[in-house]
């Protein structure tokens, strides 16, 4: 071999080492993002999961997702491993607003940024955090509620019962305290309040079945959630109740496309979750970037009924439900 291949060639192969070794820094200079989620089987933060991977593969960032199944020692645990991966940020959807504050508490400790994307927390210090605009959602989701009680004679006699998300939650205490002042100006009764625990449909359709059976003018159930709208649905079928007392939900699942239009579901306050997901990892690049970081976000709540699914499609589809197409 000639001296001039020898040089040709160690000094392709040094090239390609230098452009090999660049790949790696590159790869092991990827910021690293722990989402710590309450419940990841649950499609709500699912769909915002999705949003924020999307967003981090869109701006050049690792994210890991560890859910918590709604479990308190699970979270602190997934906490506790985040900061032992030295991530560089954590965005939290807590399993309350209580247990928020042991997770802002280590991650504070290890002087790593947090951004809190719905549930909110008591107090402890965080980068951002990013909200629905709960109350006023739960107030215009209740109004529907009321118009559609009084076009069947209901809103006199009648009365609604809920079954709740915990109202430890700051977003759960927005939510009835919403919904309470659309009925109280309706002056509709509100009969009962039931608190999830586990998110089941057994204890769905056990509150629902309860609601029903302490109230004879019972008219309404309101979930102030959606996964499990069938626990309520059924608990109405089987108890003769099927068109003598209307669904309503917070949030939305993919068959909602079809249910709201048949009027099997009443209405529906669908939260943003894509968007969300979307929006915290821009938040956290901005972050990133030495620019200012705006301390809370709220998004607006789409109030969706018979009147007005068909023109908010495209909307829910992306926005709501994660579907790109």
């Amino acid at each position: 071999m000639s001296f001039v291949k020898i040089t040709l060639f160690v000094t392709l192969f040094a090239y390609f080492n230098i452009l090999g070794a660049a790949e790696v820094k590159t790869e092991l200079s990827k910021k690293k993002i722990a989402y710590i989620v309450s419940d990841i089987r649950i499609p709500f933060w699912q769909i915002m999961s999705r949003g924020i991977k999307k967003s981090a593969d869109e701006l050049g960032y690792d994210v890991t997702v560890y859910s918590s199944n709604n479990i308190k020692k699970t979270e602190i645990k997934n906490t506790l491993e985040a900061i032992k991966n030295q991530v560089d940020a954590i965005i939290l959807s807590p399993i309350n607003s209580s247990s928020a504050v042991t997770v802002l508490k280590f991650a504070n400790s290890a002087n790593i940024p947090v951004i809190i994307s719905d549930i909110g927390t008591q107090r402890g210090e965080y980068l951002s955090y990013i909200s629905s605009d709960n109350e006023n959602g739960a107030y215009e989701i209740g109004q529907v509620l009321a118009q559609k009680m009084k076009e069947l004679g209901w809103d006199k006699n009648g009365s609604v019962g809920i079954v709740a998300i915990p109202q430890k939650r700051e977003n759960g205490k927005a939510r009835t305290t919403g919904f309470m002042r659309a009925m109280s100006e309706s002056g509709i009764k509100v009969e009962g309040l039931k608190q999830q625990v586990d998110f089941s449909y057994k204890e769905t359709y056990d509150f629902s079945k309860k609601l029903i059976e302490q109230s004879k003018e019972l008219r309404a159930i309101w979930l102030q959630g959606s996964d499990r709208y069938k626990g309520a649905q059924d608990a109405i079928k089987q108890s003769g109740k099927e068109g003598e007392i209307l669904l309503i939900v917070f949030d939305a699942e993919p068959e909602f496309l079809e249910l709201i239009p048949r009027g099997v579901i009443t209405a529906a306050a669908m939260q943003q979750p894509y968007v969300f997901g979307e929006k915290t990892v821009m938040l956290l690049d901005d972050f990133f970037n030495k620019k200012d970081v705006q301390k809370h976000i709220q998004l607006s709540i789409l109030p969706i009924s018979t009147d007005n699914i068909e023109k908010n499609i495209p909307l829910i589809k992306r926005n709501v439900l994660g579907i790109l197409e």
